[in-house]
């Protein structure tokens, strides 16, 4: 059973400096306009120095590193339990205000105060492990994130259509409104089968809605 404040598409104050405030917003194609560069300046250098099908190789292994990265990330780090204060009150930050308002459109692709040092961080670790290979991957790696973002904002904005985009539009909608506990792959299910996380078919979902005065005090139960 799964706890909201507001359905509706709005946000909340997060931080009392306007800068951090304005950065934690972001438009949903943002993700598309900065790595699609990205995406197709590392797929290119990966099939200059490794030939077409060893590009498409290790490119592919990039998506696939995408979609373990999306599952634990979700799972182990935004739905991570914190003990002390601080801790809930990152974890609200990070994740605990996209349960509280699942629709606010503008927090719900990753801010790029986020997602820039991940892909950095990211890029350095391929440039380690697989070598010349890393263009190809690095590339696979980053498509795999910009296609999650975009189908995160989706499932919660768009009617999605077509056998796939109602399946993961109701797949994550299960996660939101019904079991936060499983359904952790958002761009695929993959990841949930592997490791049992997959939501039940679940009966009529038993919401609970939680007014605005209330906030203050979830927030310190749960987050402050």
């Amino acid at each position: 059973m799964a706890k909201f404040v507001s359905n509706k598409d709005e946000s909340v104050r997060l931080f009392k400096n306007p800068i951090l405030e304005f950065f934690s917003h972001i438009h949903p194609a943002t993700p598309i306009v900065v790595y699609t560069p990205v995406i197709l300046y590392f797929g290119w250098q990966g099939m200059i120095h490794t030939g077409f099908w060893w590009f498409l190789v290790f490119f592919l292994v990039g998506i696939v590193c995408w979609t373990l990265m999306e599952y634990f990330l979700h799972r182990f780090a935004f739905h991570y339990q914190p003990k002390t204060s601080w801790g809930k009150y990152v974890h609200f930050l990070s994740h605990g205000i996209h349960h509280d308002y699942p629709r606010d459109s503008t927090r719900l692709v990753m801010p790029l105060l986020v997602s820039i040092p991940i892909a950095i961080v990211t890029h350095t670790l391929f440039n380690f492990a697989f070598g010349i290979y890393y263009y190809s991957a690095f590339s696979g790696i980053v498509l795999g994130y910009v296609c999650y973002d975009s189908i995160h904002y989706a499932t919660h904005h768009f009617q999605m259509k077509g056998r796939v985009g109602k399946f993961l539009k109701t797949y994550h909608l299960k996660h939101h409104y019904a079991d936060d506990h499983t359904g952790f792959g958002v761009s695929n299910p993959l990841w949930d089968y592997i490791f049992g996380t997959v939501p039940k078919q679940i009966q009529p979902v038993e919401r609970v809605v939680v007014s605005a005065p209330e906030r203050h005090s979830i927030q310190e139960e749960n987050y402050l």
